[in-house]
């Protein structure tokens, strides 16, 4: 689709926090967000001090970018919703809109605990919107309470691998990977995640298919 074909855009906004008691944690979570960045038009950068920003009209890929971001567990986080103004710049610090006045709103409301998701001009169904955000801040209540050893069945399991599988690349009993995914809360988190995707495409007046987003 081109550029001036869609209707709504989502501006992720992530800033670190407490930056000014700690080390700076930009090129870590750039590191981190680059296996998504098909997903995004204008891609993540640091736009001011320890705050970086992307621009996508893909919810499957928002959501995918607000999990990694609650994974690595330093960031304010915010979504802002809506009009973009056309043509689009190079650079996401660069481009302008109600999305991007959203997303000024979003990370400044947004909790250390919950990502925050407003609509501006052009959001195609705010209740949807609203449901959103009550349905990731659940999700990410899970995500956040996951330890390494979670982690580590987790990706295994969304790459493909049975869970005997993950238990013999992890050296440990089948039974020890359930119990690990239990804990994990893996099941619900990627149902609250993929309903949370659904529910922000509604709000962008786009489709997009079950199962999309890898908790």
């Amino acid at each position: 689709m081109a550029d001036g074909e869609v209707r709504c855009w989502a501006v992720v906004v992530a800033d670190q926090r407490v930056s000014r008691r700690g080390p700076d944690k930009v090129p870590e979570a750039l590191h981190a967000l680059a296996p998504l960045s098909d997903g995004f038009r204008l891609g993540f950068e640091r736009t001011a001090g320890d705050e970086i920003q992307a621009l996508s009209a893909d919810p499957t890929a928002v959501i995918g970018a607000v999990t990694m971001l609650l994974r690595l567990g330093d960031w304010h986080i915010g979504v802002g919703v809506g009009e973009v103004e056309m043509p689009l710049p190079d650079t996401t610090r660069a481009a302008r809109g109600p999305a991007y006045l959203a997303a000024r709103q979003a990370i400044g409301r947004a909790a250390a605990t919950a990502p925050r998701l407003v609509g501006g001009a052009g959001t195609q169904d705010a209740r949807a919107l609203g449901e959103a955000q009550t349905i990731l801040a659940l999700a990410a209540a899970l995500v956040l309470r996951r330890s390494t050893a979670g982690w580590q069945v987790i990706d295994l399991v969304d790459a493909g691998l049975t869970q005997t599988q993950a238990a013999e690349r992890l050296g440990i009993s089948p039974q020890a990977v359930g119990q690990r995914l239990r804990a994990a809360h893996h099941r619900e988190a990627a149902a609250g995640l993929d309903l949370a995707t659904a529910r922000l495409a509604e709000a962008m007046g786009v489709s997009v298919g079950p199962s999309t987003v890898a908790p």
